[in-house]
């Protein structure tokens, strides 16, 4: 078992042990048991009951948090003519081609979140073997292959997060930061929650949602009751 500071102690010791919160009460307990100096995130773990082994229970995707993350977001596009400039007005912040591909390939890699047009897919697919490990690799699954650069540029910069099942079946989404208010928090996390609920795969058997938990960086996790499906600002 890992070791913990005093502070982890004191917080972990106010967590009631077997109790699931509701989303709203488990948010608040978060903002009251942070204790770090700096903006801690917070971050949700959803474990679902899926195979991920298995092609047609892969989770993953991506959606749009109606409050943001809290995190300045580096984006970068691979366009070109009118699509780059449509890249840099929307507020990319680095807009390339074949200039880019070679940056990154000498191993320059400053942005958090990658977007292609996929008529420049071809030359972007050679970058796999360093975007890929990294989660950077554009997707049309996840809509950052796609000519609509300007809509994906703003959802990016706007707190657009991706959620992917590993191979437990636990998905890691960040929600948002102490910062927040606590209605913020659990209206981030119910935008998340619903959307898991929706792309349930169809092969996926017995109970679905297994555990959810919330903590911040620094601090301890707390059980939300998963059977509250709906009305998440409720205490």
């Amino acid at each position: 078992m890992p070791k913990h500071g005093k502070k982890y102690n004191a917080a972990a010791a106010k967590v009631e042990r077997g109790t699931h919160y509701s989303p709203l009460a488990a948010m608040r307990l978060v903002k009251e048991l942070s204790a770090a100096k700096f903006d801690e995130t917070v971050e949700v773990s959803v474990r679902l009951g899926v195979d991920t082994r298995k092609a047609d229970q892969n989770v993953r995707g991506s959606i749009s948090l109606p409050n943001g993350t809290g995190k300045s977001v580096r984006v970068a596009v691979f366009a070109e003519g009118a699509k780059a400039e449509e890249a840099k007005s929307a507020g990319a912040d680095i807009v390339g081609s074949d200039d880019l591909i070679a940056e990154i390939q000498q191993g320059t890699i400053n942005f958090d979140a990658v977007i292609a047009t996929p008529n420049l897919m071809g030359k972007v697919g050679r970058l796999g073997r360093i975007l890929g490990p990294r989660g950077l690799m554009p997707n049309p699954k996840l809509g950052t292959v796609t000519m609509d650069v300007e809509k994906m540029v703003g959802e990016l910069k706007a707190g657009r997060v991706e959620y992917r099942a590993d191979r437990y079946g636990i998905c890691h989404v960040p929600v948002g930061k102490v910062s927040f208010t606590a209605e913020q928090l659990a209206e981030n996390y119910g935008t998340l929650f619903s959307e898991l609920l929706r792309v349930r795969p169809s092969t996926a058997k017995g109970r679905y949602v297994k555990s959810v938990a919330v903590s911040s960086t620094m601090g301890p996790g707390i059980k939300i009751d998963p059977a509250v499906t709906r009305d998440f600002m409720t205490a």
